[in-house]
């Protein structure tokens, strides 16, 4: 694998939590590492899995006939970046990625991860509600390569971490209590005009399989390449009838916007949406690139064609069940995965636009094969017919990257 220079860590920041913005502890109660818990068939937060730091390194799930491999863990101790040692995370999840827009030589793929875990033997498992990595690795055929961290990771006015660097920090910190607010989880990001934004869910509880709910989803920001963050409480979706004096208030169609998929086009950021969980539809909307923090300025994907504002319109343009979703324009069409909880496996479409026609699904993973395998998130740099992806499973609560074919 080739690198430029660096991966880095993020820092704590403000998350909208009860009602308001309020800051928060890097760390909070976990489920105990490699304990079955009721959120392990859910996404992040604990679950049933195995840390094997002996394993061979070329240990990976085969997934079978067909054009989908896999190539490399990404995080773990089976993992050539050794994240276990080197950062403290020994088991995490998703591996949400986007290019950060810089020029060369600082040009990076943010890698944003959900809940976290480190030594299991300390307080609290060291679990963490989200880390942040980088990689300017641009041979993704034998994995990403993760190097040491520098902070900010930019050569001009790169802020001092005055942390270990051994030691990856949350973006933003969460409540960590169950039925209130147990975690927030990034679910897309999107870099523009030299701006990083990761859309975030609070997440109130996890349910049994594929189930959980959530308070809102919103939009964090960062300016120094993703070293520090801030959400802003005016781009909360609410999904629970809160009262907050400039959050837009409860909407029906909120409820299908409580999880994303970013991609930009014809000066737009396209946003697909989905409802907590997994058993949703994917809905779509868009906004002029400059405004992403202006929920006024969303149009929305309706039987009528494009509608501004007015979220209860949106009509599906996937059915359900879309689990976690990532799109990407190749340079001629556009091309999504997700999790389908149904057939538990792995679906991916095409479409010469955002809005459709969606192809029918091609099953790239099936669930026989990859077992506990969910959020396929698409590596940006991945060119024509070929594609790659990251992949979680659950009986390693750790992230693979994968390759498949576009055109099967």
């Amino acid at each position: 694998m080739r690198s430029l220079r660096t991966a880095a860590v993020g820092g704590c920041a403000l998350v909208l939590a009860l009602g308001g913005t309020v800051p928060l502890a890097a760390q909070a109660g976990a489920e105990p590492c490699g304990h079955e818990s009721p959120s392990s068939s859910g996404l992040g937060s604990g679950g049933s899995f195995d840390f094997l730091p002996d394993a061979p390194k070329d240990v990976l799930p085969d997934p079978g006939p067909g054009p989908t491999r896999t190539v490399a863990w990404v995080t773990g101790p089976r993992s050539d970046n050794r994240t276990d040692a080197r950062f403290s995370v020994s088991g995490t999840d998703l591996a949400i990625m986007w290019d950060n827009g810089a020029a060369e030589p600082d040009r990076r793929i943010l890698m944003a991860f959900g809940d976290t875990f480190g030594d299991c033997a300390a307080p609290g498992e060291e679990w963490r509600h989200n880390v942040l990595m980088r990689s300017a690795d641009t041979d993704l055929t034998d994995g990403i390569d993760v190097p040491d961290p520098v902070p900010g990771d930019i050569h001009a006015g790169s802020p001092v971490d005055a942390h270990a660097p051994d030691f990856s920090r949350e973006l933003v910190g969460a409540l960590g209590i169950e039925g209130i607010e147990k975690t927030v989880i990034p679910t897309a990001g999107i870099a523009v005009g030299g701006v990083q934004y990761i859309n975030f869910m609070s997440v109130r509880a996890w349910g049994d399989h594929g189930e959980w709910w959530t308070n809102a989803s919103m939009i964090g920001t960062s300016v120094d390449n993703g070293e520090t963050w801030h959400v802003d409480p005016a781009t909360a979706r609410l999904n629970v009838p809160l009262d907050i004096p400039g959050v837009q208030q409860l909407s029906m169609g909120n409820a299908n916007f409580q999880q994303h998929a970013y991609v930009r086009h014809d000066g737009y950021l396209y946003d697909f949406g989905t409802p907590q969980g997994r058993f949703g539809a994917a809905f779509l909307s868009r906004v002029p690139e400059h405004l992403i923090l202006d929920l006024t300025a969303y149009e929305y994907w309706t039987a009528d064609g494009w509608i501004p504002g007015d979220v209860d319109r949106a009509v599906p343009i996937i059915p359900g069940t879309v689990g976690e979703l990532s799109v990407h324009f190749t340079g001629d069409q556009f091309v999504m995965v997700y999790g389908n909880d149904v057939t538990g496996g792995i679906d991916l479409r095409t479409s010469p636009s955002p809005e459709g026609p969606w192809s029918e699904p091609r099953q790239i993973v099936a669930r026989d094969r990859l077992g506990g395998i969910y959020a396929p998130f698409i590596h940006p740099w991945s060119t024509g017919n070929d594609l790659y992806f990251t992949a979680s499973r659950w009986s390693d609560y750790n992230v693979m990257l994968l390759h498949t074919t576009v055109s099967g």
